[in-house]
């Protein structure tokens, strides 16, 4: 058995979650579903982000403790996390015990080792970003992200050897070693190696919420630089446990573009200098903009995902962000379409040719299987390959139009057989056309299960299938699951049509 370590990032307990941090979770949830139905053993990672000044003044804003803020802000992601069904194995804190044992221990490494030292710092400091910036990376004067005047900061702190471990970083992007996707990502931390990095400041000594440094109790440790370890510290990093001898290191760190610095640069460095494996692949996607413009609290163009899963459910609300745009790129969401296409992918598609085969095979068959047929065995194992090459290149959005693919043809394969017709003059042939729809939905679910896991249960629960998930993929995907005489029923709609009835 394979294992897979899959991680988003900590996401920045200041402020309630967003559809952002919903898309980046979902998506992988979705590669975590994908390689447990494929047998691998998966731990998924995911997690709040809990100190540093950004949190203390959000706190201090609103009459809390930091503690008592990150409380109320960490359960509103993991309640979120529940109602959008996200398997994540384990959810971390960074607030925790375990995570500060952790840092800790890592910290202390690093100062063993000889990759830290003590210096002076002074420049510009972004507490929106909760980092330094440079005068060259300003606009009028002011962060680009949060449009504030950054303030000037001297203060002690201490300093890792960046540019001591870079060459070893350059070497592993270069062999493959570490993967940074999609390529131009790549290509752009390859530019930032161009530019030159210098070390950079693994503590604080003017901020008091965190972790302090184990080497010197008056500073704490730089809250971004802290929150890198969760990775590791999560699988019990210090105590050598079972989980991080299994998991580590990761096959994938999930994150947006505008950390990807952070995790393909200093992440890897700081690893190889405590003598840890750097992980294997980092895919940092792209941003996107609603109906044209930056989501912003100004504009009020900010979905809320609760009121979303309120209107939709949260299966359909896992489809619509994943079918928007290529997984990676920039893109647009048109929030307005979502009804319209809630209506024609799901209540029309996926929605009404489950409803339609399984009220035939009630009609037709008394809702048993009929006699086993092939026809579409070799069709069928085509899209499993297409499929299972979009999932592991991690392109979600093909993963998506694949399944559409399989249900076109099966529609196509109604029109073109009205089995309405071949029940008066041919029942032979019915019940081979009957057969291999059911089939077909069979392998719909199976498909839909990562993207849909709610819709990909009730399908197959609705053909009779309660232990497929004990099952092999490799089993599982082969033509002719479905047994004679198995009994199927329609149940209610999947996906009830929105302002309207449902297609006939």
């Amino acid at each position: 058995m394979k294992k897979f370590y899959i991680t988003t990032p900590i996401y920045y307990a200041n402020d309630q979650p967003h559809i952002g941090h919903a898309y980046t979770t979902i998506v992988a949830d979705v590669l975590a579903r994908y390689h447990r139905l494929a047998g691998d053993e998966v731990f998924f990672l995911t997690g709040t982000d809990e100190h540093g000044s950004k949190v203390a003044e959000s706190a201090e804003a609103a009459g809390k403790s930091p503690q008592e803020f990150c409380d109320e802000i960490s359960a509103h992601y993991q309640t979120l996390w529940d109602r959008l069904d996200i398997s994540n194995d384990d959810f971390i804190r960074t607030t925790s015990n375990y995570h500060k044992k952790g840092v800790e221990r890592f910290l202390s490494k690093l100062h063993e080792v000889g990759a830290v030292y003590e210096g002076q710092y002074e420049g510009l400091y972004c507490t929106g970003c909760e980092n330094f910036i440079t005068e060259k990376e300003l606009e009028d004067g002011k962060c680009p992200d949060h449009n504030k005047e950054p303030q000037v900061v001297k203060e002690k702190n201490y300093f890792f050897k960046l540019k001591e471990y870079l060459p070893k970083v350059k070497e592993l992007l270069d062999s493959g070693g570490l993967k940074i996707l999609p390529e131009s990502r790549h290509n752009e931390v390859l530019g930032l190696l161009r530019q030159g990095l210098e070390d950079f400041s693994i503590s604080r000594e003017s901020v008091k919420w965190g972790i302090e440094i184990p080497f010197n109790k008056k500073q704490v440790t730089y809250v971004w630089v802290e929150a890198l370890q969760n990775y590791i510290t999560a699988l019990g990093y210090g105590d050598e446990g079972e989980n991080f001898k299994k998991f580590w290191p990761a096959d994938i760190h999930l994150m947006a573009k505008d950390i990807i610095k952070f995790h393909a640069l200093y992440w890897p460095a700081m690893l190889i200098a405590a003598g840890l494996a750097v992980p294997k692949v980092i895919f940092a996607h792209g941003f996107f903009t609603i109906n044209g413009h930056k989501m912003s609290k100004s504009l009020g163009n900010a979905i809320d995902p609760d009121a979303l899963i309120d209107e939709l459910g949260s299966d359909a609300v896992r489809y619509l962000l994943l079918s928007q745009f290529p997984f990676g790129a920039d893109g647009d969401i048109k929030a307005g379409s979502f009804a319209i296409q809630y209506n024609s992918d799901l209540a029309n598609s996926i929605g009404n040719l489950t409803s339609r085969v399984l009220a035939m095979t009630e009609k037709y068959y008394d809702g048993k299987v009929p006699e086993k047929d092939f026809e579409f065995s070799d069709e069928v194992a085509g899209i499993w390959r297409q499929y299972k090459k979009a999932m592991k290149e991690f392109q979600i959005d093909k993963a998506v139009e694949i399944i559409k693919k399989l249900n076109a043809f099966c529609d196509g394969y109604v029109e073109r057989q009205k089995p309405w017709e071949l029940a008066k003059k041919d029942p032979e042939q019915l019940a081979k056309v009957i057969y291999n729809l059911l089939e077909a939905i069979r392998h719909l679910g199976l498909m839909i299960y990562p993207i849909m896991p709610q819709t990909a249960e009730k399908i197959l629960a609705s053909l009779g299938q309660t232990d497929w998930q004990k099952t092999s993929l490799k089993e599982l995907q082969d033509w002719g699951g479905l047994e004679l005489g198995v009994s199927v029923s329609k149940g209610d709609s999947l996906f009830p049509r929105l302002g309207g009835k449902e297609k006939e």
